[in-house]
């Protein structure tokens, strides 16, 4: 598949998750094998600004490519202005964020899936992002606002028509946030009005599921978001499964907890101790998912301060799992 002129290889690649897909995660999903990551969204007043916050969400890894730098907001000529800037860092493709439901972006804030309710803005927002800047634009959405509201096809045309390179549709309205049921007709009925490619998000968890959404919705590509929390080699799983129809296991608990130990490390390299050890209790809990007793373990994730506190939930995990210590 490709983004405008830049070649995507392989089957999946990792959602734009606010506060969770950080550089970190970003970095060991793509050594699992995900063919492209897109980074936190980042607003584009601040980006428009100088905020600082926003300026280190669009930094880029040379080694961790191909990448894309995500901006939001409800202002055309603001969104230009951002985007020309998130462009001096260097990502491969600028996507806009038309499916955060955070009722901070998406209500307050008129950004994100709010701009569902109001499809020529969207279109307008989009054919000055594309004019600020000489890479691809695409844009991620959902099916719609609610069901009384699902303007995913109208939008993802208006998008193509104002020269975005792709579309990627959560298969959920914004009311739903993120309970089921996923709706692959909306993205089925998307792929089909359009001629750009058609990215599938929602549900996706393993290899299998991810047949599934190619077959349901015969979308050119798949975006995995919740699934890879605490389970980056879910890309590896995808890959053995729509390249080789291999059934891959979860890694072994000795490999698991050597991923969430160097994911939390590059945590701190990039944030600093207070910031990452704060956000690593979230992601060490979700890496306790499946082993024995992981409501206790992810009580002790709970508390971790530093990274003595990391080794201590990976012995308690192996003690209760009857495998050798890390750390």
């Amino acid at each position: 598949m490709f983004i405008g002129n830049v070649e995507i290889k392989g089957y999946a690649a990792l959602a734009p998750m606010a506060g969770v897909a950080d550089r970190a995660m970003r970095e060991i999903c793509t050594q699992y094998g995900c063919a492209f990551t897109v980074g936190e969204l980042t607003s584009a007043k601040g980006v428009a600004l100088g905020d600082k916050k926003s300026a280190l969400l669009l930094d880029v890894a040379d080694s961790f490519r191909p990448f894309a730098s995500q901006i939001f907001g409800c202002e055309p000529e603001t969104m230009a202005q951002a985007a020309k800037r998130a462009w001096e860092y260097g990502p491969d493709f600028l996507d806009i964020n038309m499916g955060c439901p955070a009722p901070k972006v998406a209500v307050s804030g008129g950004g994100g899936s709010a701009l569902m309710k109001d499809p020529v803005l969207a279109q307008k927002i989009v054919e000055q992002v594309v004019k600020a800047v000489e890479i691809p634009v695409t844009v991620k959405m959902r099916t719609g606002w609610d069901n009384q509201m699902l303007t995913a096809v109208e939008l993802a045309k208006r998008c193509e028509q104002a020269g975005a390179a792709a579309i990627t549709v959560h298969g959920r309205t914004r009311s739903q946030m993120f309970a089921d049921p996923v709706d692959y007709e909306t993205i089925a009925l998307v792929k089909q009005a359009v001629n750009i490619p058609v990215i599938a998000n929602g549900n996706i968890t393993d290899g299998k599921s991810a047949a599934f959404m190619y077959e349901q919705t015969g979308c050119d590509f798949i975006m995995v978001g919740r699934g890879a929390m605490g389970r980056p080699w879910v890309f590896e799983q995808i890959n053995a499964w729509l390249g080789h129809n291999v059934l891959l296991p979860d890694p072994p608990l000795s490999k698991r907890l050597l991923t969430m130990v160097d994911q939390i490390e590059r945590m701190v390299k990039y944030k600093g101790e207070k910031i990452a050890f704060s956000e690593a209790r979230k992601h060490a809990a979700w890496y306790m998912k499946g082993f024995r007793n992981a409501a206790g373990l992810r009580r002790m994730c709970a508390q971790i301060s530093c990274i003595e506190d990391v080794f201590e939930v990976c012995k308690a995990a192996q003690e209760l799992n009857c495998e050798e210590h890390i750390g």
